[in-house]
């Protein structure tokens, strides 16, 4: 095999993000589930005759070195020469980048994981799911969901996991157009750090696609963006609205397709907006 491609690499929303401590070191404790979505980016790998790791697509504003997706490559490539003693050969990678940017739906964090998983088969490397999970870690808190694969409540900083059962809806998203930095986000004296905890249970027996719990970023965010505040506003007449992960994306549960078109048709020209199906399980998994 010379080459992967057509790889997914989905959104996800965050179904409610609730932080409920600080670490020591800094780092915000968090109560949340993930939510898999079929809108996402779309890679393509292809083996090389040297070493080279290539983002062969330009990214306006990511620069090549910075980017997730090579990174990750980085992080596999020298893991592979750890275990073997050799470099593996590079890799030329294509993005089809449909994902905002600082939009919360965890775009660079799903090009990354998948980028673990497509290299992890085309180098033959044979890391298990756990292995490449605690090695996408440091790149990126949401990076050992995409790799876990499947809808998940979510503790520590957000990467212990446990499968849970989500509803099967759609889901209305609006882009605002601004990018929401996440450090701005976490690093304010207005967010609340002490949400009482809750448990995968409370999160189950909730019924119906309207929202549980709350995300506790969104109050910082609609003071910093008021963009993210008026597209909350606006979804708000149709359902249960809110800002997913740190922003800036805002979106509302939707029972059929045909409900999430009629929500879209209203939706003012000056926002990009989507729909997309709930997933219960990564697509490419089934490439594994």
């Amino acid at each position: 095999m010379t080459e992967l491609k057509n790889c997914p690499a989905p959104a996800k929303l965050n179904l409610f993000l609730h932080v409920t401590g600080r670490r020591p070191d800094g780092y915000h404790l968090l109560q949340t589930v993930f939510q898999l979505i079929d809108h996402g980016d779309t890679l393509h790998f292809t083996l090389r005759d040297d070493t080279a790791l290539r983002r062969v697509t330009d990214l306006p504003g990511v620069p090549e070195e910075s980017d997730l997706i090579i990174r990750a490559a980085q992080l596999l490539q020298a893991e592979v020469r750890r275990r073997t003693g050799s470099l593996p050969r590079g890799v030329d990678i294509a993005i089809d980048k449909v994902l905002p940017m600082g939009g919360g739906v965890g775009g660079g964090s799903s090009d990354a994981a998948t980028t673990l998983m497509a290299l992890n088969q085309l180098w033959n490397a044979g890391l298990g799911k756990q292995e490449l999970m605690d090695l996408g870690l440091p790149l990126g808190a949401d990076i050992p969901f995409f790799i876990f694969g499947e809808s998940a409540f979510a503790e520590g900083v957000g990467e212990a996991l446990q499968p849970v059962c989500t509803p099967d809806c759609w889901y209305v998203v609006i882009e605002p157009g601004v990018m929401v930095p996440t450090a701005a986000i976490f690093g304010s004296e207005h967010l609340t750090r002490n949400t009482p905890a809750v448990n995968i249970a409370d999160f189950s027996s909730h019924s119906g696609t309207a929202g549980f719990g709350k995300n506790d970023l969104q109050q910082v965010a609609t003071k910093l963006f008021p963009p993210v505040a008026e597209a909350v506003e606006w979804l708000g007449a149709y359902g249960d609205a809110r800002m997913t992960g740190s922003g800036a994306c805002v979106f509302s549960a939707v029972a059929t397709e045909a409900d999430a078109d009629a929500v879209l048709a209203k939706v003012p020209a000056k926002w990009q907006a989507w729909k997309a199906r709930s997933l219960h399980h990564h697509p490419f998994t089934a490439k594994l």
